[in-house]
């Protein structure tokens, strides 16, 4: 149990490791003073993808976003399939999170779900949203596409986007960026990078980090191994001048 009570804790892309979830979540132990933030991506790649969303919306636990989600919502179109938008999404992971589902069928209360979700969430003095922000754009222009989708040009920022505003983001699997080993944290002028590769046979961590006590907890999916550590033991700090994504980082 962490020293300090009523804890914000943000969890990094699940990518529909269910598992890894609730191992992850039983080294937190979340109560019910504490609040728990989803950086979206609940969905694709992984084995679980509709026992990880159903855990979610059923604990009421706040999500934004994630370019997955928005890349599941945009084959509906005025309600007809885009075929080229669900080849890309089953291309992306979909065809995992498709076969999580009984019958193959996603519920209409899981796309509801999904399609409520915020882009965003602002506690104050720390800010969540999936991927970013773009640093030429006031906050009001900001669109979903920025939010989820968004890499280089926001990890590349040389000041922080708010003044009094940390922006925690997941998206962009930390070790894609330069210096990053994988499991750790990346950090530059205003952000803090949490996605730390679940899915992913480089890397298999998957992230919880408790703001309120600087902690990390990260379970690995593959390796089946837990770990605690302070933020400052396990957080990377990057260079603008030196953001360039390697070859691992897909959508």
């Amino acid at each position: 149990m962490s020293a300090t009570s009523h804890r914000r804790i943000v969890i990094g892309d699940v990518h529909g490791h269910y598992k890894g979830l609730m191992t992850l979540l039983e080294a937190i132990a979340p109560t019910s003073d504490d609040q728990v933030y989803f950086l979206g991506d609940l969905i694709d790649r992984g084995p679980q993808s509709a026992q990880v969303v159903d855990f979610v919306k059923k604990n009421n636990y706040k999500c934004v976003l994630g370019n997955h989600e928005q890349m599941l919502l945009n084959i509906l179109t005025n309600g007809h399939i885009s075929t080229p938008t669900l080849q890309a999404w089953l291309c992306s992971g979909g065809q995992a999170t498709v076969a999580s589902y009984q019958n193959a069928t996603i519920p209409p209360e899981h796309l509801e779900w999904f399609k409520a979700l915020p882009t965003y969430i602002d506690l104050g003095d720390i800010w969540l949203t999936h991927a970013g922000v773009d640093p030429s754009i006031p906050l009001a222009k900001q669109t979903p596409e920025q939010l989820c989708w968004i890499r280089e040009k926001f990890h590349s920022i040389d000041k922080p986007y708010f003044p009094d505003k940390l922006i925690i983001v997941g998206h962009t699997m930390t070790f894609t960026l330069p210096g990053v080993s994988p499991g750790n944290l990346a950090q530059g002028h205003g952000w803090l990078d949490i996605d730390t590769g679940a899915y992913h046979p480089q890397s298999g961590w998957l992230t919880g980090f408790d703001v309120t006590n600087s902690l990390v907890y990260q379970v690995n999916v593959l390796k089946h191994s837990l770990r605690t550590l302070p933020l400052k033991e396990v957080v990377t700090r990057i260079e603008p001048a030196k953001v360039r994504l390697n070859r691992y980082q897909k959508r």
